[in-house]
């Protein structure tokens, strides 16, 4: 059979759901006896983590050279000890076109040059997460998760919505609060399904007048307004194409909560360990298997009992602004170490773990204080078809997108290139 077939199209109609038979369409062979059947290998999947104004250079980074395998943890990676085999450390990239010491994500995952349109001083492109959603995320109920703390105007984010930006470089919104996080992922829609259906053909109706409307007014326009009108359009089908998403899955449950709901109100480590939870639990369920994470830093320190801001913590030099710096360091390594965990703690339908499934990256733009040379990038999850466990130092000012371009290629996606990317990385390819 050549049509496309998915789950959507079985588990839709009465409600009941009943078990299908092995399809070859849907990805199960043949075998000669019915008994030496084997789940189909689980899909992959890519985490982002973001966090803003970067780390302490003298004790968060590995020395530069001790390299390789064998090299000595540095005292803000020591949480992480457990994982070592199971992490790469990468020196050396930076975006070649960032030049904003307070923007920490808006460029991270992209790689772009904010002055790459004539007459603008702010432009973007695609974030690698969103490449991999628009290859992964065709199957699941949420092409892609952006996930943000309520701090992140104070944390060295600069501009953006979360950390994603779509194929016309324009922000994706994300979600703030975990319990937010948890209705939208995993809580029953309080309307009934034909209450939703009007809603949604209500939306289409408005599109399509919008859009007829649009159409009358493009005759006559300079190229300049037609420009506009084509980014406009682009907007328009955007909004069709996830209007077309929620339609595929109206009336199919979402997946059960394998976590209980989160308390109201989570700041700082707790939040954060709640999203991560949230994170493992979403990709568990395959509700999606793109997400990313703006991390919290302002409410972090507090949550530490450090009254000073994430701003002036960044401008640390020896004493106490310094060694809030290096507890901050020490938190997020403790906190991603938890991460790890439970991902390999949670077991797929075929035995191996979630973690052998993941591509997971955790970094800022910013890499201390406020220089943007040498981006912190730590690499984790056996999604990606990297080589882990290993200190990695590539010539300084690498392209960062030299690594988002080598986990593309890890994740079986074959682009030619990604930002401001050169090639993939041959020293990082498992």
């Amino acid at each position: 059979m050549k049509s496309q077939l998915n789950r959507r199209h079985f588990l839709r109609g009465t409600g009941a759901l009943i078990a299908l038979p092995a399809l070859e369409s849907m990805g199960f062979r043949r075998f000669a006896s019915a008994a030496a059947t084997v789940p189909p290998a689980p899909p992959k999947r890519a985490v982002f983590l973001g966090f803003g104004f970067g780390v302490t250079k003298e004790t968060w980074y590995p020395d530069p050279k001790d390299i390789g395998f064998d090299y000595e943890l540095s005292p803000g990676l020591k949480p992480l000890a457990r994982h070592k085999s199971d992490f790469t450390v990468v020196q050396g990239c930076s975006n070649q076109y960032s030049n904003e010491a307070h923007w920490g994500s808006t460029f991270w995952l992209t790689g772009a040059n904010r002055y790459s349109v004539p007459g603008q001083n702010m432009a973007n492109s695609i974030s690698v997460d969103q490449v991999v959603a628009r290859r992964l995320g065709q199957e699941t109920r949420f092409s892609s998760m952006q996930l943000n703390s309520s701090d992140s105007k104070a944390s060295g984010h600069g501009p953006g919505l979360s950390l994603a930006w779509d194929q016309r470089g324009k922000p994706v919104a994300g979600f703030n609060d975990p319990l937010q996080v948890f209705h939208k992922l995993f809580s029953a829609e309080d309307l009934p399904l034909e209450q939703r259906q009007a809603a949604l053909a209500e939306k289409r109706s408005v599109l399509d007048a919008v859009l007829t409307e649009a159409k009358r007014v493009q005759r006559g326009l300079t190229k300049t307004d037609n420009d506009k009108l084509d980014e406009y359009f682009q907007g328009i089908r955007d909004i069709e194409t996830r209007l077309g998403k929620d339609e595929d899955w109206l009336d199919i449950p979402k997946a059960k909560a394998p976590l209980v709901k989160p308390a109201p109100g989570l700041k700082g480590r707790d939040e954060i360990k709640v999203m991560y939870d949230l994170i493992v639990a979403a990709l568990q369920t395959d509700s999606t298997r793109v997400m990313t994470f703006r991390m919290p830093g302002q409410s972090l320190l507090q949550s530490m009992d450090v009254s000073l801001s994430a701003h002036n913590v960044s401008h640390y030099s020896p004493g106490g602004r310094m060694q809030a710096s290096q507890a901050r360091d020490k938190a997020h390594s403790a906190l991603l170490a938890g991460l790890i965990d439970k991902l390999k703690a949670t077991k797929e339908a075929d035995g191996s773990s979630l973690f052998d499934h993941v591509g997971l990256a955790f970094g800022s733009n910013i890499s201390s204080i406020h220089y943007l040379d040498n981006c912190p990038t730590i690499l984790s999850g056996g999604g990606a078809s990297l080589k882990l466990g290993q200190h990695l130092v590539l010539p300084k000012d690498t392209p960062l997108c030299n690594v988002w371009l080598t986990m593309l290629h890890g994740m079986g996606i074959q682009v030619e290139r990604h930002g401001d990317s050169s090639g993939v990385l041959t020293r990082l390819q498992g």
